[in-house]
């Protein structure tokens, strides 16, 4: 007889065994993986607060200006009574001005005007200026996965133990020089924070969080399978849980007929001729805005377990997804010209922890005529194929597959470096291998 898997109650245990070691365990440092959509962000604020109500300040580290934010905003939701400093920089723009209306929160660019607060946070090249403080007996690294090894050891003195929350599939932290000279070394600057912590500390606690709540069921086990080999999850939502659908029938286009497919098992793939164009390929970014301008105009709607009547999918719930920023500017330069406004059109590195009803990819792959390392980056395609809830919809020209049998990793390996599995080559041929099921050919 086979148990029957409730979400609820993994999720539940998962979170419960990791804050007992937060708050009552000896380890100086506790890693957590998370998938995409799996709760880090509610796993960080509910541990700041549960320490802060145990008598222990503590200090919170993210990676950009716009998470620390979102933060301080989770934080004050929770516990308007919770004294939250924000530590910024002397910019004359440091932080988001709904921060002024929280009466809770302390806001300095000087880390001696927030002490003796309960939590303080902010990012990790702020912390690395902070000099001469009483080190905080607990700390949190969020998204600790896009954190650079060499910004960890700018504020490793600050505290004394630390939680470490991140997503392993993502993008790996950014260098703008090239790291080669370190590669296989253990104090490998340019390595995310966690694996070298566990490269020193192979002894620390792992947990993982098991469920992801914004990936629907259609959508779990290829981002699983395909990203997460060694730290598999599963969809919150069951089969028929989640439902989209359109107020207009299908014209019969290419565009209409992807976005029926979509809607219908959460992916579709509009296939355009084999071609190899410049990388701001105006037939497909034509495409992608076309798919946007039909999903709107059809008046989506989307059934889910956050509400008891469908909601619309609006502009504001989708986004599209690209490799480079000058695909995005093309992009947001057609959908000007077909009248759409507020849709999010970014790269997969700016759409990273966000979550939308329905995504909208430009292949990383499409048109070229090689794949190079930036292209098959595991991280870039994860993230592009994990904002949603409802459906993704992918934009390609044909000969992707045929790409990359032509072009195998020729990467150097080296020694000492951890292997990254599954790398991009193969994440790519798994993803595509399931969008091939539903592909929907269109000669514009």
């Amino acid at each position: 007889m086979s148990t029957v898997f409730d979400p609820g109650a993994e999720a539940a245990r998962a979170t419960g065994a990791i804050l007992d070691d937060t708050l009552h365990g000896s380890s100086r440092g506790i890693v957590v993986d998370s998938p995409p959509g799996a709760g880090k962000s509610t796993l960080v604020v509910r541990a700041a607060l549960e320490l802060a109500a145990a008598g222990h300040p503590l200090m919170v580290i993210a990676q950009t200006n716009a998470q620390v934010d979102d933060l301080v905003v989770r934080l004050a939701e929770k516990d308007p009574e919770l004294p939250v400093g924000r530590l910024h920089s002397s910019d004359s723009d440091p932080y988001d001005k709904v921060l002024d209306g929280l009466a809770n929160v302390t806001k300095s660019a000087k880390a001696a005007d927030l002490a003796g607060l309960d939590v303080v946070i902010s990012t990790a090249a702020k912390w690395a200026h902070v000099k001469n403080v009483e080190p905080w007996g607990h700390a949190i690294v969020d998204e600790a996965y896009q954190m650079r090894s060499d910004a960890l050891l700018a504020v490793a003195g600050l505290f004394e133990r630390a939680l470490f929350v991140g997503d392993p599939g993502q993008l790996d932290p950014f260098s703008i020089v090239g790291a080669d000279q370190w590669a296989g070394l253990s104090y490998d600057p340019s390595a995310s924070a966690v694996s070298t912590l566990l490269a020193h500390n192979p002894e620390l606690p792992q947990h993982r969080l098991p469920v992801s709540w914004r990936l629907p069921a259609s959508a779990a086990p290829l981002v699983s399978d395909a990203f997460y080999p060694y730290t598999p999850f599963r969809s919150g939502t069951d089969h028929g849980d989640r439902k989209l659908s359109f107020g207009v029938a299908s014209d019969g286009s290419g565009p209409d007929r992807v976005l029926d497919e979509a809607a219908e098992s959460g992916w579709g793939l509009l296939e355009l001729p084999a071609r190899h164009t410049p990388r701001t390929d105006p037939e497909a970014v034509r495409a992608v805005a076309l798919v946007v301008r039909r999903l709107l105009d059809r008046g989506g709607v989307a059934t889910s377990e956050r509400a008891d009547e469908p909601v619309p999918v609006t502009a504001d719930r989708v986004a599209v997804g690209t490799a480079h920023r000058d695909q995005a500017a093309a992009v947001r330069a057609a959908l000007a010209e077909l009248g759409v406004t507020g849709v999010a059109v970014d790269t997969a590195n700016r759409l990273q922890g966000r979550e939308f009803d329905v995504t909208v990819v430009l292949h990383p792959l499409s048109g070229r005529p090689d794949a190079t390392a930036f292209h098959l980056e595991t991280g870039r395609l994860c993230v592009l194929a994990s904002r949603h809830r409802h459906a993704c919809v992918v934009v390609c020209r044909e000969g992707v597959a045929d790409l990359l049998d032509e072009h195998p990793s020729t990467e150097p390996v080296q020694l000492g470096v951890t292997v990254k599995f599954p790398d991009g080559w193969e994440a790519n041929h798994a993803v595509l291998a399931h969008l091939a099921e539903h592909r929907v050919r269109w000669r514009p």
